[in-house]
């Protein structure tokens, strides 16, 4: 057994027979299966997708769920059946959600089977391409640039360049060699090796770090989730004393019956619990990512639809989003001072390409076209890296690099930029190629280079492009373009895709990080940035209140996706780039950007409407409550009348609305969006219906004519608020307001005696009827008040002074 598992293994694992493995023969298939029959396979710990189970528990066994079921065996003990109206609803919104998170699991997870992530193992010395979660301890796989380690391994043979921000936050590149180990969860970034499991599934170090941050943190909710969680959880608070106090105060102060102190307990309650509400926002998200995977674009995390949603800075890459990610070397030429001729040149770019891995894009392209070498064998190879934005080859006694001219040309760079500055202002990317005079290694180069050539590449703008951006500029979402290239050949690509103020270019290496904030308000196009640029880029942005959300296809963009607060990958980048990313468009097609945005926008924009339904009769029934205790009045209501309310004036029309498009501009935070419009129906309800309440104490009102003629005044407001949300009046809104209005009346008429509607007298239906027409008139003054107190406290809330929204929390 190897030192490294002697140090660090569980008792469990030293009992482990260990199968040191040849690198080029690997696992044995009888070996392979003794390590999938002990359950020693690389099966990850799963937090993206419920079970079947969790998903039927959690809408089932709810905190309100439960109390609906209190309320039930009450109702039982007293033998009010018809007042157990509202259960059929409780049962049905329970099913709805079940169905309808079962389907969305079942789509969502058949995509992310089909986008496994895969690693190449070495079997009965074959290598044979798996899904990583069948790997097992001490197989041997094969790694290369852009993967994500996919469980702790040691290096066996080759070298790598490893990142390990995602699991220490270091962003720093480690060179790993043979006997070194490595850690799942980081990605290489430049290098080839073959390395042997030594930790697998749930006792990986990443696999202990999710762990982790489960216990900390299980979920991670959206804006609108949380405003919510925090309103049920409210709710769920106060529901408890008030129905104690109200109980206590109709059986023993009030001296009522028993069957009629616990009837009109519950209509409160049940008129205080959003028992919708909830549900409506997570079905409404489940069938929108649902609809995303049906387009073939996989969510990582559900609340990037609403994050999305109300992006106000998207920054973007150039190769992969702007451009195809199809690099084409388009010609190359001799530098004026070289000492060779093209042929020569040829036959050297061929020799060092011929040495180096096609391990990315730019090096395939350089490999496709620079076929006619010398066959010269290299001693010496320095892969690309990001962080020193160059590569080399060492023949012998000679040595050459190729890369950005700033990093190859440094201080030299000026006296040869009339060489290559014209390409670049026309949008080729240039590299250079030179014969180094110092000694390689993986660092940045100190010695001189003798400049011998120029490769010119490009990179073909997609064609949606223009009408992508051209989107965005419309929608209020400014684009920030963060390149590793030449700011000048960024700058000429965003032309070409139209994208505003893209003459506004920079280079990033001549920034400190006291410019950053300051460079982003004047630049639009930011060249020759580095990995933690990017990610210094993202802070700044958001420490300016942006809501930002950054795409990329390359390990040099993952720390500032992580950063973002909403991140998209495409699938043709990189295995680490996609498992870093909240969203991946798998056919790597960004003109899906805009469907994107406009589902998350119908979504937070629909349920926002809904929630106002809901929260007025929330509001209404707390207030109503706190009134009759106040005042020592009976409640007015019974929970059939709340049921038939409800039915028709929120839980019908809120989930019909949902489905509608609205793919309008996100404004303001939700919670204070919501009580906007649901304060003033609420208000309206109490005013009225405590008018009839006191009225029918003066008056001498039956307690039948006073729950009746409030349920009527409540249909009347309900209905009117109905159609302010609904205003302005489409062919889908008006099916939906007057088809509630008849399916009310329809049930009143014929089943009145199962929702409690008794015969009424004439004076409480006159008292009816003048206090709707009140109540149209209030509805109206509260609304405008609402509308002034929101406009001078709340208009901004959400948003900078200057620089647009900020980041939701």
């Amino acid at each position: 057994m190897r030192r490294h598992h002697q140090q660090s293994a569980t008792a469990k694992d030293e009992q482990i027979e260990h199968f040191n493995a040849a690198p080029d023969t690997g696992l044995s298939k009888d070996q392979v299966a003794h390590r999938t029959q002990a359950g020693l396979t690389n099966t990850a710990i799963n937090t993206t997708f419920k079970t079947t189970r969790q998903i039927i528990y959690s809408n089932t066994f709810t905190f309100f769920n439960l109390i609906f079921v209190v309320l039930a065996v009450l109702l039982v003990l007293v033998r009010s059946y018809k007042d157990m109206t509202f259960l059929p609803v409780i049962v049905a919104n329970t099913v709805i959600g079940i169905i309808q998170e079962l389907r969305s699991k079942k789509v969502l997870e058949k995509l992310t089977v089909l986008n496994a992530a895969k690693a190449t193992a070495i079997r009965d010395g074959k290598p044979i391409q798996l899904p990583t979660d069948q790997l097992v301890l001490d197989d041997i796989i094969e790694l290369k640039t852009g993967q994500q380690i996919p469980a702790d391994a040691q290096l066996l043979t080759g070298s790598l360049n490893v990142n390990e921000s995602l699991l220490t936050g270091e962003a720093d590149e480690i060179t790993k060699h043979p006997g070194d180990n490595l850690m799942s969860g980081s990605f290489v970034v430049s290098g080839s090796a073959r390395v042997r499991l030594t930790h697998v599934g749930a006792d990986s170090y990443a696999a202990k770090l999710t762990a982790k941050a489960q216990k900390m943190d299980t979920t991670e909710e959206s804006a609108m989730i949380k405003s919510l969680n925090r309103l049920i959880k409210f709710v769920g608070i106060i529901i408890i004393p008030i129905g104690a106090a109200l109980f206590y105060e109709s059986y023993v102060h009030n001296g009522n019956p028993l069957k009629q102190s616990i009837v009109s307990m519950e209509a409160a309650l049940i008129g205080m619990i959003p028992e919708g509400l909830y549900l409506l926002a997570t079905v409404a998200l489940a069938l929108s990512a649902m609809r995303l995977a049906q387009q073939r674009v996989l969510l990582h995390s559900m609340k990037s639809i609403e994050t999305l949603a109300r992006v106000t800075v998207l920054c973007v890459d150039k190769t992969g989003t702007i451009t195809e990610n199809q690099m084409q070397v388009q010609r190359f030429f001799t530098a004026q001072q070289a000492p060779i001729d093209d042929h020569q040149l040829r036959s050297l770019i061929s020799d060092f390409c011929a040495a180096m891995p096609g391990d990315n894009s730019t090096m395939k392209a350089m490999k496709e076209y620079f076929t006619q070498g010398s066959g010269r064998q290299a001693d010496q190879i320095v892969p690309f890296s990001s962080a020193w934005k160059y590569s080399g080859v060492g023949f012998g006694n000679e040595s050459y690099v190729l890369g950005a001219p700033e990093m190859v040309l440094r201080d030299s760079v000026a006296m040869f930029s009339n060489e290559f500055e014209p390409y670049a202002k026309q949008g080729y990317r240039v590299l250079v190629f030179g014969q180094y005079q110092g000694q390689l290694s993986k660092a940045s180069l100190s010695a001189p280079v003798i400049p011998l050539g120029f490769v010119l590449l490009r990179n073909p703008v997609r064609k949606t492009a223009p009408a992508t951006f051209r989107y965005f500029a419309e929608q209020g979402v400014k684009i920030k373009v963060i390149s590793g290239d030449d700011p000048l050949t960024v700058a000429s690509v965003a032309k070409q895709a139209q994208i505003e103020g893209a003459q506004n270019c920079v280079s990033a290496a001549a920034l400190t990080d006291r410019e950053y904030e300051s460079a982003l308000q004047r630049y639009t196009v930011f060249g020759r940035v580095t990995p933690d640029q990017k990610q210094k880029f993202v802070t700044a942005l958001q420490k300016q209140g942006e809501v930002v959300a950054m795409t990329g296809d390359g390990v040099n963009d993952i720390l500032a996706m992580k950063r973002a607060d909403t991140s998209i990958a495409m699938a043709s980048g990189n295995e680490a780039t996609m498992n870093a990313a909240q969203m991946v468009l798998l056919d790597s097609d960004f003109a899906k950007m805009p469907q994107v945005v406009a589902q998350g926008r119908q979504v937070v924009n629909n349920i926002e409407r809904s929630a106002s339904l809901f929260l007025v009769k929330n509001i209404f029934s707390l207030l109503l409550s706190i009134f009759t205790l106040v005042f020592a009045f009976n409640y007015p209501l019974d929970p059939s009348h709340i049921t038939l309310i409800s039915l028709f004036t929120i839980g019908t029309p809120s989930f019909l609305l949902a489905l509608e498009t609205n793919h309008q501009r996100i404004h303001g935070k939700f919670l204070p969006n919501v009580l906007r419009r649901a304060l003033p129906g609420g208000i309206t309800d109490m005013f009225t219906v405590g008018v009839i309440v006191v009225c029918g104490a003066l008056f001498g009102l039956s307690r039948q004519d006073i729950s009746t003629a409030s349920t009527m005044i409540l249909a009347a407001v309900g209905f009117m608020v109905l159609y302010q949300i609904c205003h302005p009046l489409n062919k889908f809104r008006s099916i939906i307001f007057y088809g509630c209005i008849m399916g009310l009346l329809v049930c009143a008429s014929l089943f009145g005696s199962l929702f409690g509607i008794d015969h009424v007298s004439v004076v409480a239906l006159g008292f009816a009827f003048v206090l709707s027409l009140t109540g149209d008139s209030s509805l109206t003054h509260l609304t405008r008040w609402t509308d002034l107190v929101y406009e001078h406290f709340f208009a901004n809330l959400g948003q900078k002074p200057k620089h647009g929204m900020q980041k939701p929390n």
